[in-house]
């Protein structure tokens, strides 16, 4: 299992690679395995519920701009507990030990307003594992991210806005200029 972390982590530091499309735009595609906060091999993904994010489970972030701001946010994940309905959203800070460290979601207009967490508003990734653990989704905006602003994606217990926090991946996300 310390052999697959190690790997984990090295694919994420290998993987996190931002570029131009070309025409002005950015794409990124990061992936880590995760791991317990204070695990011997630190991970860009930390579980804090092994039994719905086991420890080696994998997740994968790509996110594709185009010069214009608008943008995709795929998510593809591994290792989860089959049949499960995860709550997945782009939260504002990196992941932490705590697992209120990630802020909260990530919103294109800020507000505490209930009305103002939805789908539209923010980056939700929600998803149902299948029979072997893995899941995917995809989440399409006309708008980016502002910088600095958007750094993780969290995995909560529950689809939609509510659920307790199981799981954290930092994400190296790019913003609208």
């Amino acid at each position: 299992m310390v052999a697959g972390i190690c790997a984990g982590a090295l694919a994420a530091v290998v993987l996190a690679v931002g570029s131009g499309d070309g025409a002005g735009g950015y794409s990124m595609r990061t992936d880590a395995r995760f791991a317990p906060p204070g695990a011997f091999v630190r991970s860009a993904a930390l579980t804090y519920d092994t039994e719905l994010v086991p420890a080696a489970a994998w997740i994968e972030v790509e996110q594709r701009m185009t010069t214009g701001g608008a943008t995709s946010v795929r998510l593809r994940v591994t290792g989860m507990r089959a049949g499960h309905r995860y709550g997945v959203h782009v939260h504002e800070k990196p992941c932490g030990a705590d697992p209120d460290a990630a802020g909260g979601h990530y919103q294109h207009e800020a507000s505490s307003a209930a009305h103002h967490v939805t789908a539209e508003n923010e980056v939700w990734l929600d998803f149902t594992a299948d029979g072997r653990g893995a899941g995917e989704a995809r989440a399409r905006h006309s708008w980016g991210f502002r910088q600095g602003e958007a750094s993780s994606v969290v995995l909560h217990e529950k689809p939609g806005s509510k659920g307790g926090r199981v799981g954290c991946f930092t994400v190296p996300f790019g913003w609208a200029a």
